[in-house]
């Protein structure tokens, strides 16, 4: 990638705005909307915003000192209301936005680089989200970065059922590679 497409990953801090976060998080989420997904970001409001991110540690991508992504990490051990997110090997993301003008151009996976080494960090051994289970594009995005389909849930929250999908971030031995 040219240095024209890699961005600035850094903490959320103190000094950004969860009412211009929140507002990014909604255009993201637009296109789902559209679709009739009731996604949480398609709605939620700067007070939920600010719950999400102070369970976790949320990361936003910078271009040219403007924040045109964000993602949000939970920890291993972080009880979450799913038996395969309760695992104490799983890390999760959640709120994963990139601003509509910058989607498909890779911004998102270098966010999702960024914590699939620092869920590493944290100790955990999975990684995993979850996404509308007619979500397809965003079903088949994460199925070619790696991740399977390992659980199903229904969150009162969305009117759609879900799909949890994990990638391993353990490096195995088979065979006598690495």
């Amino acid at each position: 990638m040219t240095s024209e497409t890699n961005i600035e990953i850094r903490r959320l801090d103190n000094k950004d705005s969860l009412e211009k976060l929140t507002s990014l998080i909604h255009r993201a989420y637009r296109q789902l909307a559209d679709l009739g997904f009731r996604y949480w970001g398609t709605h939620q409001t700067t007070e939920d915003t600010k719950k999400r991110v102070s369970n976790g540690e949320c990361y936003v991508g910078v271009n040219k000192s403007k924040i045109i992504g964000t993602i949000l990490l939970t920890p291993p051990c972080k009880i979450i209301g799913n038996p395969y997110y309760n695992r104490p090997d799983v890390s999760t993301f959640h709120q994963f936005a990139i601003e509509p003008d910058f989607q498909n151009k890779g911004y998102g996976s270098q966010l999702l680089n960024f914590i699939e080494n620092r869920a590493i960090e944290l100790g955990a051994r999975e990684l995993a989200c979850d996404t509308a289970d007619k979500a397809v594009h965003l079903i088949d995005f994460y199925l070619r970065r790696g991740y399977r389909k390992v659980d199903e849930a229904d969150w009162d929250i969305t009117n759609y059922k879900s799909v949890i999908l994990s990638k391993s971030l353990s490096i195995k031995y088979q065979c006598g590679e690495w």
